[in-house]
């Protein structure tokens, strides 16, 4: 078995010390309210017709058009809130429009009001899953609302029998606050309906320097995001062909050290920098301009098609990649990803670092020096990088659980 990390009692006293009280009572966070981080493009946009980054595009950019494995036998989860009663029909509009295969698609609805602001979220989750994992089974979960218990319910939902989803992506979060370490629970050391090890992945928000929940928690890998430049605009012909050119960080991706969670033992090395004890997010980071966003397709709030970003993309998108990962895993008679952060931190402190990874080094979320600054090797604004996704895959694929 995998090395569990470990939170020493000297490290929970000197914080339970040292941290201020937040305004709610540990018994309020659960009704607190956390949103979906997505950024929709400023300006016109045309309905008729997709912009942004497309899908063949992507998979080119960062190599997901060389893993052969198109998530075969695993069950992706995407957990939102309110109900979205037309995204069935845009997932089958956006498959069909760009070609995919239509994907398995269920929704689990725990809602009954609509909308809200969050339909948008789920058409860009669920589409952004089928394009990277279009075998898998792809499961919605729609909480009851937008309060960190409902959707907390959701996400014990996503992994829980008959679904037994192996990741579970969670685009949305709220202010940190006293009280949600006991949610940590809902993260850590989970197997699925199935037995399986589960892995969950959180956005840190959109709004530049600063830490919200859940990405916070030290069961849960934090996904923040940059600026991806290709180097070809135009579909290269061969559609093996990789396509990455340069990448930045975006200033809107959140992260900075939690408040409030302690530092699992994996990440001291490469947070060590600002902090010896509180957690650090982000872990990794994916295309989340939305100058250089995807499109969506959304007749619920919209009209057709939407360019959108946030860090509400790069967590589905690091989902469906972990997802490719675990079908592999199972393909070849090994368990599912057990705790995957760490995995990802012992490649990064390894020789194969740049060779699995985009190091982004250059670009800031904000005025506040060394925090909010990128640089070699870890920072606070997009972690340990982005995915070479075909290099990164086969290290994955051999780890021990």
């Amino acid at each position: 078995m995998k090395k569990l990390f470990v939170l020493s009692v000297g490290m929970m006293v000197l914080l339970a010390v040292t941290l201020p009280l937040a305004a709610q009572s540990p018994s309020d966070f659960g009704q607190t309210k956390a949103y979906p981080p997505i950024k929709v493009l400023a300006g016109p946009q045309n309905p008729n017709n997709p912009s942004g980054i497309l899908p063949r595009a992507f998979k080119a950019a960062y190599g997901f058009n060389q893993i052969p494995n198109q998530g075969q036998g695993m069950t992706i989860a995407l957990v939102d809130a309110y109900k979205d009663p037309n995204i069935a029909s845009d997932l089958a509009f956006y498959a069909s429009y760009f070609h995919i295969a239509p994907c398995n698609f269920q929704v689990v609805d725990l809602a009954t009001v609509e909308g809200q602001g969050w339909d948008l979220e789920e058409s860009l989750d669920v589409e952004q899953a089928c394009v990277l994992a279009p075998q898998a089974n792809i499961v919605l979960v729609e909480a009851a609302s937008s309060n960190y218990s409902d959707l907390l319910t959701a996400v014990a939902t996503a992994s829980a029998a008959p679904y037994n989803a192996t990741v579970v992506s969670m685009s949305w979060g709220g202010g940190e606050g006293q009280g949600e370490q006991q949610y940590d629970s809902y993260f850590c050391n989970i197997v699925n309906g199935n037995g399986q090890p589960v892995t969950f992945i959180a956005a840190t928000g959109d709004g530049g320097h600063g830490t919200i929940y859940p990405s916070t928690s030290p069961c849960v890998i934090a996904a923040g995001g940059t600026t991806l430049a290709l180097t070809s605009a135009a579909p290269l012909g061969n559609p093996l062909l990789l396509d990455y050119g340069t990448e930045s960080a975006w200033n809107g991706s959140g992260g900075g050290v939690s408040g409030f969670e302690l530092q699992p033992s994996f990440q001291s090395p490469a947070c060590a920098t600002w902090s010896s004890t509180n957690r650090c997010v982000p872990d990794i980071a994916s295309d989340a301009n939305p100058g250089t966003g995807v499109p969506v397709y959304d007749t619920f709030s919209y009209s057709g098609w939407v360019q959108v970003g946030g860090t509400s993309v790069a967590t589905p998108d690091w989902a469906g990649f972990l997802t490719l990962v675990n079908s592999a895993r199972v393909l070849a008679g090994k368990g599912t990803l057990s705790q995957a952060d760490y995995d990802l931190y012992q490649i990064y402190y390894s020789s194969n670092y740049l060779t699995d990874f985009h190091d982004i080094t250059s670009g800031t979320n904000g005025g506040c020096g060394s925090q909010c600054d990128t640089g070699p090797g870890y920072d606070l604004v997009t972690g340990i990088g982005t995915y070479q996704a075909n290099k990164l895959y086969g290290p994955l694929v051999a780890a021990t659980n």
